[in-house]
């Protein structure tokens, strides 16, 4: 009887070496996506009316303060690990990123120096709303490699061998969703259906959340609000938030036009 066979191999953490240093392939795939969705980023702002320029500023400032508030928030919610041993902080190369901390530091830092610069901040955030769900697809696959952020134990036959059981990759689940989301939103903006300034972030962040609060109800190595999945928590949240953002902005957008 052939054994089963998981729908990806087992994988490798370490892409290569360099002089005995061990270059893992989540460092790759993370820097390989925030690249990518900068390049996006630079080629599309022109279109849109804004000085591309200005993307490799917003790279210089707004991905330290997302990683670093992506780890930050990761150790907050784990802080039960790290204060028993707190030279795993600054571990990087273990994984331990969220996506919500790092969406907190990168938009923070962004609307920092839009204010600064005296930019159109809901045009540019439009702008970064449909490469972020290019980035998170790509980047999703360090989890892969980390066998991390994958979900319990499955019979589906997409299942992938983690943790010496077959599990639901739910790596693939959010990097399949977060591709679909891109090309959506790309098609939205560039097809002219965007209607007002702000349009895309919400829907990104409603579209997003709707995904990820599911996804985190199968995965195993959730962060916690008490009881809680806290993904899900925020999840429920952004998707109010956003909803009612969405709302308030198209309210005022229909004001402005039918000004005599």
């Amino acid at each position: 009887m052939t054994a089963r066979q998981p729908f990806l191999p087992v994988p490798d953490p370490v892409a290569f070496s360099v002089f005995g240093l061990d270059i893992m392939w989540y460092a790759l795939f993370m820097t390989g996506s925030i690249c990518i969705g900068f390049i996006v980023m630079y080629f599309r702002a022109a279109k849109k009316g804004l000085d591309p320029e200005h993307v490799l500023d917003i790279a210089l400032w707004c991905v330290p303060a997302g990683i670093i508030c992506a780890r930050a928030y990761y150790v907050l919610f784990r802080w039960d690990y790290y204060s028993a041993d707190p030279s795993q902080i600054l571990n990087f190369r273990g994984g331990g990123m969220a996506v919500h901390g790092s969406l907190i530091g990168g938009i923070g830092m962004a609307l920092i120096l839009f204010r600064k610069w005296k930019e159109p901040a809901l045009k540019w955030v439009d702008l970064a709303a449909v490469s972020f769900p290019l980035a998170q697809s790509i980047g999703r696959w360090g989890n892969y490699f980390n066998s991390e952020a994958h979900g319990g134990p499955t019979d589906l036959p997409w299942a992938i061998y983690a943790d010496g059981e077959f599990v639901h990759p739910t790596f693939l689940y959010e990097s399949i969703w977060c591709l679909l989301l891109f090309l959506f939103l790309l098609w939205f903006d560039e097809s002219g259906r965007k209607k007002f300034d702000g349009q895309l972030i919400c829907l990104y962040l409603a579209l997003y959340s709707l995904e990820r609060f599911f996804v985190e109800g199968l995965r195993t190595d959730s962060l916690m609000i008490g009881a809680l999945r806290q993904a899900q928590v925020i999840s429920l949240v952004t998707i109010a938030a956003s909803c009612a953002l969405y709302l308030f902005l198209r309210k005022r957008s229909q004001n402005v036009q039918n000004r005599p």
